[in-house]
């Protein structure tokens, strides 16, 4: 009979493990007698060499220097801990090799994935980018953007609001190889210019500098309260840490190094340009990227921004009178004037413009 094992009742058949081995070894030898006709040996090829192979991912130019976790993040739609596994098991190779969850990636490196990761993971194919949702682009080259952001939009989502300056990315760049990411924060509240990468080497590089005050200056224009004494240059240095206040808000204190060790150093330099019926318009240079620290250490000094009701100071109609006016990067400068008008109109002093 053809396609059955010898065997009363094709018993011998049905047996498992070394038993059918020894009974028949020629059996299992490709090419034998008994080459089970279920079991071709093309369609064996064919799984080796087919289905079980997935095509390697290609890093793009976006998306080097990334960790390989994170690569895969951005590729997957899958928990840390599955990624994690297939890692850690072998299932991911980079250009061949077993790799490690951060081992950075190249551009143009191969990335091999499991089988069933699914098709998805081609996310880098070119995507069609709507910007209709995004803040007023002031500036771009291939690896940054700088907006002009409105005051009201924060940058990251938060408790009692989900729009945000990274969920329009998210929308205008979707299926995008690299998300492109804030390299700083600016307050909700605060307008003005705000520095986007477009790769990650772009964000990592200007984080960096950020991070080293190398390469990278901010300067706001600000209403303060009051006749503020800084005619010339003046650098303020404090301590900031969060205290709790009322209803369970933040806010941020300010002390000296030795009566506030925990808090975490912020320096700026102020310069007062205008007086105009009691308060004054000033020039603020960054040292320091803390919450919230040109508004506290101002506030801590008896001249709180206009608007900034949290901070002590006036209510004013339009909101909060802080906006992010100039930013160096490298040799570029880029610049905005703030949204204000009336009483409240401004903008930086002629020997100040780039």
């Amino acid at each position: 009979m053809q396609g059955r094992l010898p065997g009363k009742g094709g018993l011998a058949a049905r047996q498992k493990g070394p038993g059918l081995k020894r009974a028949f070894p020629s059996a299992l030898r490709e090419g034998g007698p008994w080459s089970l006709p279920w079991f071709p040996t093309p369609c064996l090829s064919s799984l080796s060499k087919g289905i079980l192979m997935a095509q390697p991912l290609l890093v793009t130019a976006e998306e080097a220097g990334q960790k390989l976790l994170q690569f895969l993040a951005r590729r997957f739609d899958e928990p840390q801990g599955v990624l994690h596994r297939w890692i850690r098991t072998g299932q991911v190779r980079i250009n061949g090799g077993r790799a490690k969850p951060f081992d950075r990636v190249d551009f143009g490196d191969e990335v091999r994935v499991p089988p069933f990761a699914g098709g998805g993971a081609q996310a880098a194919a070119p995507v069609k980018e709507d910007r209709s949702l995004l803040p007023p682009i002031v500036a771009e080259t291939d690896e940054l953007i700088v907006f002009c952001k409105p005051a009201g939009l924060p940058v990251h989502p938060g408790t009692g609001h989900t729009d945000s300056l990274t969920a329009r990315l998210e929308k205008s760049f979707a299926g995008a190889p690299f998300m492109p990411a804030p390299v700083h924060r600016l307050d909700r509240d605060t307008s003005g210019l705000l520095l986007v990468g477009k790769t990650y080497a772009a964000v990592r590089r200007l984080s960096d500098a950020l991070a080293a005050h190398a390469g990278i200056e901010k300067d706001y224009l600000a209403w303060a309260h009051g006749e503020c004494p800084w005619l010339r240059p003046a650098r303020l240095e404090d301590r900031l840490s969060k205290r709790s206040v009322d209803g369970g808000r933040e806010r941020m204190a300010v002390g000296t190094p030795r009566h506030a060790p925990d808090g975490k150093e912020a320096s700026l330099t102020v310069r007062r340009l205008e007086l105009r019926q009691g308060n004054s318009l000033l020039l603020i240079r960054l040292h320091t990227g803390r919450t919230h620290q040109i508004r506290a250490q101002l506030a801590a000094r008896g001249f709180p921004l206009i608007g900034d009701v949290k901070y002590g100071g006036p209510a004013c109609e339009g909101g909060l009178k802080l906006h992010a006016a100039r930013l160096r990067v490298g040799g570029s400068v880029f610049t905005a004037p703030p949204p204000w008008s009336g009483v409240w109109r401004a903008s930086l002093p002629q020997e100040e413009e780039s």
